[in-house]
């Protein structure tokens, strides 16, 4: 089997024995590439380091040298002579060099998004780095005290007494508060500066940078919408029989505070069995790193340069960032040993692993994932495991008993979890694009709107606060969470090939991936090797025969 190294080098020794020259577009094109190239990549390594010395101090200064430093690197997208060069270049129909025309791709996206006026961007720049220190440093109060989110996070999945409960739920909005107007003005700036580029909002133009077409996104989440609705009212309603009569409550007194988190975005552990209690006393970290070794991906180096602990300032949620594109890969989490943590370290590093392992060969621009969603795909791929009996087993050394006990839940869990979250990802997607078409309205109750319809979850009344405003993501990843369910789709793709084709299984039962080495030459060769050199939908058909499906999902979790 060829791997991308070798494709490379075959395509370079063809241009050398055949003569199959640059055209002269195509001669200027790569000359400004190589320009580019050695402008932009210790810029946007700069970049990475403040934006990760920001995320693990918390520091006021820190954050202010992320906002300059991002403004430095959208400016240089932001040229105008050099966005009319790249224009040019792609209507000439000259650049048919398959490399050279992939990368004229990226950048023409790269530079069209940053077409904005010097000054509307410093403004888009500073607000967002505003809004997200605020994010990373506030901290709600329960009864005057300060709270973290996993300690909110831990009383919404323990605690039985619902005005404690509440009181969690609220805390956890508070941020809200503090954010919601500027979020506001944000939208409508980057709305701004998407309408001077010709386009209705900026969910538009977003979509379209990133090689996605509105109208097939929400083809894909009305036929979802449409084959979960009956399943997912089915589950939640046998759900909210269980969690009614563990607060000692009637079902129609329910309220958001009632499930196991703000959001109501994860699985209620309420199936006879709580997961956590397998992990309490094992180390997380360790059994990921384990993990990914037996795979063929080895993660010490990911793992020596990442901060893995809970502290005061630092960023209370998770992520992965690639530093340099040249292996210095790093994940940020806050764990604690428990189920929850356990896909969150397995994700993260699911993340990690797709950066860590690109081919060098590839051209720097190219050296990436090929869309947002792949690599959650990956990373939900390998997040999914830590509720897997035959992984929990073999990872956890449990006994058959402990595992069979497992087994009466684990596909219930499994299916409700991915429930849970297609309705939640329907959610959000829908209030952004809504957001971004009209901020004006009132987001409010259209959050509400949408809560009610998509999850099945009432409204508390009377409360018209900005809860929608809460979700760091609309700061940080805009435009972004359609991408989750997405990654969704493929890691079941991605499944059902590796255990159909690559294994050659009937079925995936008792399927844990431990210790299976093909799982890592597959990704490595098939996704992570190419990057970006091909377009996301070609490197799936590639990888998996097919291109991206939600047959396998719908397979896997919905029938």
């Amino acid at each position: 089997m060829k791997t991308l190294s070798t494709l490379v080098i075959v395509l370079t020794i063809s241009v050398v024995l055949f003569g199959c020259a640059h055209n002269a577009k195509e001669a200027e094109l790569d000359k400004f590439i190589t320009s580019h190239v050695e402008k932009i990549k210790p810029m946007a390594k700069e970049v990475s380091l403040a934006s990760w010395a920001a995320a693990i101090s918390g520091k006021p200064e820190d954050y202010d040298k992320v906002s300059e430093l991002t403004l430095k690197v959208r400016q240089v997208y932001s040229n105008p002579q050099e966005f009319a060069f790249l224009k040019d270049a792609k209507e000439s129909g000259q650049v048919t060099d398959a490399i050279l025309a992939r990368q004229l791709d990226v950048l023409y996206n790269n530079y069209l998004e940053s077409q904005i006026e010097p000054e509307l961007l410093k403004k888009i720049v500073d607000l967002g780095t505003k809004i997200e220190k605020n994010f990373s440093t506030f901290r709600g109060t329960i009864d005057g005290n300060k709270v973290t989110d996993n300690e909110i996070k831990e009383i919404l999945k323990s605690q039985t007494d619902s005005g404690k409960r509440k009181q969690a739920w609220l805390a956890s909005k508070q941020v809200a508060v503090e954010v919601a107007d500027d979020i506001i003005r944000l939208v409508k700036l980057r709305n701004e500066a998407a309408g001077k580029l010709g386009f209705d909002n900026y969910h538009t133009l977003s979509l379209a940078t990133t090689e996605q077409d509105v109208k097939e996104m929400d083809r894909i989440f009305e036929q979802l919408y449409e084959l979960t609705n009956e399943p997912y009212a089915k589950l939640k309603a046998e759900l909210d029989r269980i969690l009614a009569d563990k607060y000692g409550i009637a079902v129609a007194e329910l309220m958001p505070w009632h499930y196991h988190d703000p959001f109501f975005q994860e699985t209620p552990l309420v199936y006879e069995l709580d997961l956590d209690v397998y992990y309490e006393n094992k180390d997380v970290k360790e059994l990921a790193e384990e993990f990914y070794a037996g795979i063929g991906l080895p993660v010490e180096s990911i793992l020596a340069n990442s901060d893995l602990y809970e502290r005061e300032g630092k960023n209370p949620h998770a992520f992965c960032t690639d530093i340099d594109r040249e292996g210095d890969v790093r994940i940020l989490c806050n764990i604690d040993n428990n189920e929850y943590w356990m896909e969150v370290t397995l994700h993260e590093l699911g993340h990690a692993v797709y950066d860590k392992y690109h081919d060098l060969q590839v051209p720097f621009l190219l050296r990436k994932p090929v869309h947002a969603f792949t690599t959650e795909a990956i990373a939900m791929f390998f997040g999914r495991l830590c509720r897997n009996p035959a992984w929990m087993q073999q990872m956890l050394a449990l006994t058959d008993r402990q595992r069979a006990e497992i087994e009466k839940v684990s596909s219930k869990y499994s299916q409700l979890k991915q429930l849970i979250f297609a309705r939640w990802d329907m959610v959000m997607y829908n209030f952004e694009k809504q957001l971004y078409a009209d901020p004006e309205q009132d987001l409010n109750s259209l959050w509400w709107q949408m809560v009610e319809k998509y999850q099945l979850v009432k409204r508390p009344q009377g409360r018209n606060e900005p809860d929608w405003a809460a979700k760091i993501h609309f700061t940080i990843a805009p435009c972004y969470y359609h991408n989750y369910l997405l990654g969704e789709l493929l890691a079941s793709q991605l499944h059902n090939h590796m255990t159909r084709e690559i294994l050659k299984l009937e079925s995936d039962k008792n399927l844990s991936y431990i210790g299976r080495r093909e799982l890592g030459d597959f990704l490595r060769e098939k996704v992570f090797e190419a990057g970006a050199i091909y377009h996301w939908n070609e490197m799936i058909k590639r990888a998996t025969g097919e291109y991206l499906t939600p047959e396998y999902y719908v397979e896997q979790f919905v029938k």
